[in-house]
């Protein structure tokens, strides 16, 4: 069972969706499960079709980061990069990669970004085009509040870039209402399929003027998303078909489970017994509860005789359970993830098994 933010452990029902083979040209494959994927993800996103539209991404969700921020922000642009942990300083090493001229406003990793501070940077650096913020941010679990950020990029007349990898299809996210432009996700997280894709709901206005910025061919998000409208789902280049039906059955599998609020519950649920149970045993979890996320949970290690990571991870690995090490740069962390296929009785499983390691 893999205990991580993805990828994660996905039900037998979307490993089985793979076990037949597609052709790229096919129509039941374009018209029936690309379109009917970029049609369900705007209804997940609460976005209106009229305003917002969905471009599918080949590789991890990472591409499907720098193919906005690549395709989005002019040559002249100027992007503010909200960063509070590793998946944040990622974006900027993107612009930093493509010459993108950006300001980077680092936050201490386990606290939020301050609203303030972001307003301050806004009013003195005018040419400000784009900011982009993650939503959940992995490194930790922080939540962010991308609401607030969202709503202060409009107050300003900025164009609003949301990573919500490891949030989107978890945890309800009203797109349009609060005004984000551009959000990102991918095929492996909270909807729980398979990594091989990810997906951009972009606003259809902010997309249009995309056109011939890309400083990529493979990741040029306007093309991608003219040639999916154009050919009615049709890939500009190899798709990966197996991924994507699997990813059309865990969307299935997540509107069986009644949606993203009552997957969010299971989350929400699955997280607050994780550290109930590990407090019990006398583990401290990194974040406030009032901050952290209900996908992935940082720990700090410790200070016990008996601990070592390696070890730990090696013997929880044979009884079934694979976490991940931490990724706190100042502080020795591990962290467990509760998002996929992921249920209480596995939580409780979970914590006997590390009983019975350390006592």
């Amino acid at each position: 069972m893999l205990l991580t933010p993805g990828p994660l452990s996905t039900s037998k029902t979307v490993k089985a969706a793979m076990l037949r083979d597609w052709c790229t040209w096919d129509d039941d494959y374009n018209l029936n499960i690309v379109q009917s994927i970029r049609n369900r993800l705007l209804v997940l996103a609460e976005a209106s079709p009229e305003n917002y539209t969905t471009v599918l991404m080949q590789g991890s969700g990472t591409f499907s980061v720098e193919s906005v921020i690549g395709s989005s922000v002019p040559h002249n642009g100027h992007l503010l990069v909200i960063s509070n942990g590793a998946y944040g300083k990622r974006i900027a090493q993107i612009a930093d990669k493509l010459r993108i001229k950006h300001t980077l406003l680092e936050n201490p990793e386990i606290q939020r970004p301050n609203l303030s501070k972001i307003e301050t940077i806004l009013q003195k650096e005018k040419d400000i085009t784009h900011i982009a913020v993650v939503h959940c941010e992995t490194t930790t679990g922080i939540l962010n509040p991308i609401e607030e950020i969202a709503a202060l990029a409009k107050s300003y007349d900025k164009t609003m870039i949301v990573d919500a990898m490891s949030s989107f299809g978890g945890i309800p996210i009203e797109v349009e209402e609060w005004g984000i432009d551009f959000i990102i996700s991918s095929a492996n997280k909270c909807i729980q399929g398979v990594p091989g894709f990810g997906f951009i709901i972009a606003r259809r206005e902010e997309l249009q003027k995309c056109k011939e910025i890309a400083r990529s061919l493979a990741l040029d998000l306007f093309d991608q998303w003219e040639s999916m409208e154009k050919g009615n789902g049709k890939w500009r280049f190899t798709s990966p078909t197996h991924v994507v039906r699997a990813f059309a059955q865990a969307l299935d599998e997540l509107d069986a489970e009644g949606g993203i609020e009552n997957r969010f519950i299971r989350y929400a649920t699955s997280q607050r017994l994780l550290v109930n149970g590990m407090r019990n045993l006398g583990f401290t979890a990194l974040l406030p509860d009032m901050v952290q996320s209900p996908i992935i949970t940082s720990f700090f290690a410790p200070d016990w005789p008996n601990y070592n990571f390696n070890t730990f991870y090696h013997r929880l690995k044979e009884k079934g359970f694979v976490i991940y090490p931490g990724k706190v740069s100042e502080i020795e962390t591990f962290r467990i993830g509760n998002i996929g296929e992921v249920y209480n009785e596995d939580i409780k499983n979970l914590l006997h098994a590390i009983k019975q390691i350390f006592f």
